[in-house]
């Protein structure tokens, strides 16, 4: 039997698309994965406060500290642009 008779042989046999669902097993990796990115969130918040509390301990050297600075907001101090109503 040729290759192309045989695609075509099988191609015919596909199921309709109604037929066609996810399913109860997509739904429980989906609901996993997310599950999973969770706990990467809480786990990441938790090691970034003891890296925290670590810093402030002193335990790291002092010089490689980095230096606490404020970003400028922008347009502080000065007049809105014209045709915009101020704050």
């Amino acid at each position: 039997m040729p290759l192309v008779s045989l695609v075509v042989l099988l191609a015919e046999k596909a199921p309709e698309d109604e037929d066609v669902v996810a399913g109860w097993t997509a739904f429980l990796i989906f609901g996993l994965l997310i599950a999973a990115v969770v706990f990467l969130g809480f786990s990441l918040t938790k090691q970034l406060r003891k890296v925290d509390k670590a810093e402030e301990a002193g335990l790291y050297d002092p010089s490689s500290r980095k230096k606490k600075r404020e970003l400028p907001v922008e347009g502080a101090g000065e007049d809105p642009p014209p045709g915009r109503p101020a704050d």
